[in-house]
Protein backbone atom coordinates (compact mmCIF):
# COMPACT_ATOMS: atom_id res chain seq x y z
CA UNK A 1 0.00 0.00 0.00
CA UNK A 2 1.48 3.33 -1.02
CA UNK A 3 2.12 5.84 1.67
CA UNK A 4 -0.03 8.95 1.78
CA UNK A 5 1.68 12.10 0.48
CA UNK A 6 3.06 14.21 3.26
CA UNK A 7 2.93 17.97 3.48
CA UNK A 8 6.23 19.73 2.84
CA UNK A 9 8.25 20.36 5.94
CA UNK A 10 8.09 23.81 7.45
CA UNK A 11 10.88 26.05 6.29
CA UNK A 12 11.26 24.45 2.88
CA UNK A 13 12.88 26.37 0.03
CA UNK A 14 10.46 28.58 -1.87
CA UNK A 15 10.25 28.41 -5.62
CA UNK A 16 11.99 31.36 -7.26
CA UNK A 17 10.02 33.43 -9.72
CA UNK A 18 11.25 33.56 -13.31
CA UNK A 19 13.41 36.58 -14.06
CA UNK A 20 11.83 39.03 -16.48
CA UNK A 21 14.09 39.75 -19.48
CA UNK A 22 13.46 42.49 -22.03
CA UNK A 23 14.88 41.87 -25.51
CA UNK A 24 15.62 44.73 -27.93
CA UNK A 25 17.46 45.23 -31.23
CA UNK A 26 19.94 47.99 -31.98
CA UNK A 27 19.61 50.47 -34.84
CA UNK A 28 21.39 49.04 -37.91
CA UNK A 29 21.85 52.46 -39.56
CA UNK A 30 24.83 54.71 -38.94
CA UNK A 31 23.69 58.29 -38.35
CA UNK A 32 25.79 61.22 -37.20
CA UNK A 33 25.98 64.98 -37.57
CA UNK A 34 28.11 66.44 -40.32
CA UNK A 35 31.46 68.00 -39.46
CA UNK A 36 31.36 71.78 -39.31
CA UNK A 37 34.45 73.76 -40.30
CA UNK A 38 36.14 75.75 -37.57
CA UNK A 39 35.79 79.07 -39.40
CA UNK A 40 32.09 78.42 -40.01
CA UNK A 41 31.53 77.53 -36.36
CA UNK A 42 33.20 80.75 -35.21
CA UNK A 43 31.12 82.78 -37.65
CA UNK A 44 27.86 81.17 -36.46
CA UNK A 45 28.62 81.71 -32.77
CA UNK A 46 29.80 85.28 -33.22
CA UNK A 47 26.88 86.34 -35.40
CA UNK A 48 24.29 84.84 -33.06
CA UNK A 49 25.95 86.24 -29.96
CA UNK A 50 26.12 89.74 -31.41
CA UNK A 51 22.52 89.62 -32.61
CA UNK A 52 21.17 88.42 -29.27
CA UNK A 53 23.08 91.13 -27.42
CA UNK A 54 21.75 93.75 -29.81
CA UNK A 55 18.15 92.62 -29.30
CA UNK A 56 18.65 92.31 -25.55
CA UNK A 57 16.92 88.93 -25.30
CA UNK A 58 17.35 87.41 -21.85
CA UNK A 59 15.40 85.63 -19.15
CA UNK A 60 14.58 87.70 -16.09
CA UNK A 61 13.95 85.98 -12.78
CA UNK A 62 12.53 87.60 -9.67
CA UNK A 63 15.22 87.05 -7.03
CA UNK A 64 12.82 87.94 -4.23
CA UNK A 65 10.94 84.70 -4.76
CA UNK A 66 12.79 82.34 -2.48
CA UNK A 67 11.82 79.10 -0.82
CA UNK A 68 10.11 79.82 2.46
CA UNK A 69 11.98 78.37 5.40
CA UNK A 70 9.97 76.93 8.31
CA UNK A 71 9.82 79.29 11.25
CA UNK A 72 11.00 82.30 9.28
CA UNK A 73 9.19 85.58 9.69
CA UNK A 74 6.94 86.58 6.83
CA UNK A 75 8.48 89.57 5.03
CA UNK A 76 6.37 92.64 4.56
CA UNK A 77 5.40 94.11 1.19
CA UNK A 78 8.32 95.66 -0.64
CA UNK A 79 7.91 98.96 -2.45
CA UNK A 80 7.77 98.69 -6.20
CA UNK A 81 9.73 101.16 -8.30
CA UNK A 82 9.84 102.02 -11.96
CA UNK A 83 12.99 99.92 -12.38
CA UNK A 84 11.20 96.74 -11.28
CA UNK A 85 11.03 94.09 -14.03
CA UNK A 86 8.58 91.18 -13.96
CA UNK A 87 9.79 87.60 -14.32
CA UNK A 88 9.89 86.19 -17.84
CA UNK A 89 11.51 86.86 -21.20
CA UNK A 90 12.26 90.31 -22.47
CA UNK A 91 11.47 91.30 -25.15
CA UNK A 92 8.63 88.81 -25.47
CA UNK A 93 8.09 89.15 -29.22
CA UNK A 94 11.70 88.10 -29.92
CA UNK A 95 11.36 85.04 -27.70
CA UNK A 96 8.38 83.84 -29.77
CA UNK A 97 10.60 83.70 -32.86
CA UNK A 98 12.93 81.12 -31.29
CA UNK A 99 12.67 77.55 -30.01
CA UNK A 100 14.98 76.97 -27.04
CA UNK A 101 15.80 73.55 -25.65
CA UNK A 102 15.63 70.04 -27.03
CA UNK A 103 11.96 69.50 -26.22
CA UNK A 104 10.79 72.76 -27.78
CA UNK A 105 12.91 72.25 -30.91
CA UNK A 106 11.57 68.69 -31.26
CA UNK A 107 7.94 69.83 -31.06
CA UNK A 108 8.57 72.64 -33.54
CA UNK A 109 10.22 70.26 -36.03
CA UNK A 110 7.35 67.79 -35.74
CA UNK A 111 4.91 70.58 -36.60
CA UNK A 112 7.15 71.91 -39.43
CA UNK A 113 7.49 75.32 -37.75
CA UNK A 114 11.28 75.78 -38.06
CA UNK A 115 13.50 77.09 -40.84
CA UNK A 116 16.83 76.37 -39.10
CA UNK A 117 17.91 74.18 -36.17
CA UNK A 118 21.22 74.10 -34.28
CA UNK A 119 22.36 71.71 -31.56
CA UNK A 120 25.29 71.84 -29.17
CA UNK A 121 28.06 69.29 -29.66
CA UNK A 122 28.78 69.07 -25.94
CA UNK A 123 25.33 67.64 -25.14
CA UNK A 124 25.76 64.48 -23.06
CA UNK A 125 24.75 61.79 -23.73
CA UNK A 126 24.84 62.29 -27.50
CA UNK A 127 21.63 60.32 -28.07
CA UNK A 128 19.48 63.11 -26.61
CA UNK A 129 20.03 65.11 -29.82
CA UNK A 130 20.39 62.21 -32.31
CA UNK A 131 16.65 62.11 -33.07
CA UNK A 132 16.84 65.65 -34.47
CA UNK A 133 18.79 64.30 -37.46
CA UNK A 134 15.81 62.31 -38.75
CA UNK A 135 13.33 65.07 -37.93
CA UNK A 136 15.26 67.80 -39.72
CA UNK A 137 15.92 65.58 -42.75
CA UNK A 138 12.29 64.51 -43.07
CA UNK A 139 11.09 68.13 -42.82
CA UNK A 140 13.81 69.44 -45.18
CA UNK A 141 15.05 71.84 -42.49
CA UNK A 142 18.75 72.80 -42.45
CA UNK A 143 20.35 71.66 -39.21
CA UNK A 144 23.82 71.28 -37.80
CA UNK A 145 25.87 70.56 -34.72
CA UNK A 146 27.84 73.56 -33.47
CA UNK A 147 30.63 73.24 -30.86
CA UNK A 148 30.42 75.48 -27.76
CA UNK A 149 26.91 76.60 -28.63
CA UNK A 150 25.75 76.39 -25.03
CA UNK A 151 28.90 77.98 -23.58
CA UNK A 152 28.60 81.03 -25.82
CA UNK A 153 24.85 81.66 -25.91
CA UNK A 154 23.69 80.56 -22.44
CA UNK A 155 25.31 83.52 -20.58
CA UNK A 156 23.82 85.96 -23.10
CA UNK A 157 20.31 84.55 -22.55
CA UNK A 158 20.79 84.22 -18.75
CA UNK A 159 20.31 80.45 -18.96
CA UNK A 160 22.27 77.53 -17.56
CA UNK A 161 22.57 75.77 -20.92
CA UNK A 162 21.33 75.93 -24.51
CA UNK A 163 21.51 72.43 -25.98
CA UNK A 164 19.29 73.21 -29.00
CA UNK A 165 18.24 76.39 -30.76
CA UNK A 166 15.65 76.71 -33.52
CA UNK A 167 14.49 79.64 -35.63
CA UNK A 168 10.80 79.63 -36.42
CA UNK A 169 9.33 80.20 -39.85
CA UNK A 170 8.35 83.78 -38.98
CA UNK A 171 11.51 85.27 -37.47
CA UNK A 172 12.10 88.70 -39.05
CA UNK A 173 14.63 89.75 -36.39
CA UNK A 174 16.96 86.87 -37.40
CA UNK A 175 16.47 87.02 -41.17
CA UNK A 176 20.05 87.97 -42.01
CA UNK A 177 21.55 85.44 -39.59
CA UNK A 178 19.48 82.55 -40.96
CA UNK A 179 20.40 83.36 -44.56
CA UNK A 180 24.10 83.59 -43.66
CA UNK A 181 24.23 80.42 -41.52
CA UNK A 182 22.23 78.06 -43.78
CA UNK A 183 24.81 77.69 -46.62
CA UNK A 184 27.61 77.08 -44.10
CA UNK A 185 25.97 73.99 -42.58
CA UNK A 186 26.82 70.51 -43.92
CA UNK A 187 23.88 68.63 -45.48
CA UNK A 188 21.82 66.39 -43.22
CA UNK A 189 21.45 62.91 -44.71
CA UNK A 190 19.50 59.88 -43.50
CA UNK A 191 20.05 56.41 -45.06
CA UNK A 192 16.35 55.71 -45.68
CA UNK A 193 15.71 59.24 -47.00
CA UNK A 194 18.15 59.58 -49.91
CA UNK A 195 18.92 63.04 -51.24
CA UNK A 196 20.25 66.28 -49.79
CA UNK A 197 18.56 69.46 -48.70
CA UNK A 198 19.25 71.13 -52.04
CA UNK A 199 17.42 68.34 -53.85
CA UNK A 200 14.56 68.60 -51.40
CA UNK A 201 14.25 72.33 -52.01
CA UNK A 202 14.15 71.77 -55.78
CA UNK A 203 11.42 69.19 -55.35
CA UNK A 204 9.42 71.64 -53.23
CA UNK A 205 9.72 74.30 -55.91
CA UNK A 206 8.76 71.85 -58.67
CA UNK A 207 5.76 70.62 -56.74
CA UNK A 208 4.58 74.16 -56.04
CA UNK A 209 4.92 75.19 -59.72
CA UNK A 210 3.06 72.11 -60.93
CA UNK A 211 0.26 72.64 -58.45
CA UNK A 212 -0.49 76.07 -59.93
CA UNK A 213 -1.49 74.48 -63.24
CA UNK A 214 -3.96 72.05 -61.73
CA UNK A 215 -7.50 72.55 -60.57
CA UNK A 216 -8.53 73.61 -57.11
CA UNK A 217 -9.36 70.09 -55.92
CA UNK A 218 -6.02 68.66 -57.02
CA UNK A 219 -4.21 71.62 -55.52
CA UNK A 220 -5.82 71.06 -52.13
CA UNK A 221 -4.99 67.35 -52.28
CA UNK A 222 -1.32 68.03 -53.06
CA UNK A 223 -1.08 70.57 -50.25
CA UNK A 224 -2.43 68.00 -47.82
CA UNK A 225 -0.04 65.29 -48.94
CA UNK A 226 3.00 67.58 -49.19
CA UNK A 227 5.79 67.66 -51.80
CA UNK A 228 7.02 64.39 -53.22
CA UNK A 229 10.62 63.38 -52.68
CA UNK A 230 12.55 62.59 -55.86
CA UNK A 231 14.61 59.45 -55.46
CA UNK A 232 18.09 59.45 -57.01
CA UNK A 233 18.77 57.08 -59.89
CA UNK A 234 20.96 54.01 -59.47
CA UNK A 235 21.53 51.73 -56.48
CA UNK A 236 22.31 53.41 -53.16
CA UNK A 237 25.12 52.11 -50.97
CA UNK A 238 23.84 51.99 -47.40
CA UNK A 239 26.22 50.98 -44.63
CA UNK A 240 24.57 48.87 -41.95
CA UNK A 241 25.80 47.97 -38.53
CA UNK A 242 25.88 44.33 -37.40
CA UNK A 243 22.58 43.39 -35.83
CA UNK A 244 22.86 42.82 -32.11
CA UNK A 245 20.33 41.49 -29.64
CA UNK A 246 20.37 43.23 -26.30
CA UNK A 247 18.81 41.59 -23.26
CA UNK A 248 18.06 43.79 -20.29
CA UNK A 249 17.39 42.24 -16.90
CA UNK A 250 15.67 44.76 -14.64
CA UNK A 251 17.33 44.92 -11.23
CA UNK A 252 19.38 41.69 -11.58
CA UNK A 253 20.80 41.83 -8.03
CA UNK A 254 17.41 42.13 -6.39
CA UNK A 255 16.90 39.63 -3.57
CA UNK A 256 13.29 38.75 -2.89
CA UNK A 257 12.69 38.43 0.81
CA UNK A 258 10.05 35.97 1.96
CA UNK A 259 7.02 37.55 3.61
CA UNK A 260 7.25 37.91 7.36
CA UNK A 261 5.27 35.25 9.17
CA UNK A 262 2.55 36.45 11.48
CA UNK A 263 3.41 36.17 15.12
CA UNK A 264 1.06 33.83 16.99
CA UNK A 265 -0.24 35.31 20.19
CA UNK A 266 -0.31 32.92 23.13
CA UNK A 267 -3.59 32.71 24.95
Amino acid sequence: MAAAPQAPARGSVRKSRPVMVKTSLNNPYVMCWGTLEREDAQFILQSLEDRLRTLGLRKVEDKRRKRKQPGAARPGPEPSGPEEVASGWTPAHVRKQLALGINEVTRALERAELRLALVCRSAQPARITAHLIQLSASRAVPAGQVPRLSQRLAPVLSLKCVLALGFRTHSPDFEEQVKAITPRLPPVTVPWLPGTLEGDQENVDMASSESKDKEGGDRAQEDALGPKRKLPEGPQAIVLQPLRIKKVIPNPNKIRKPPKSKKTTSK
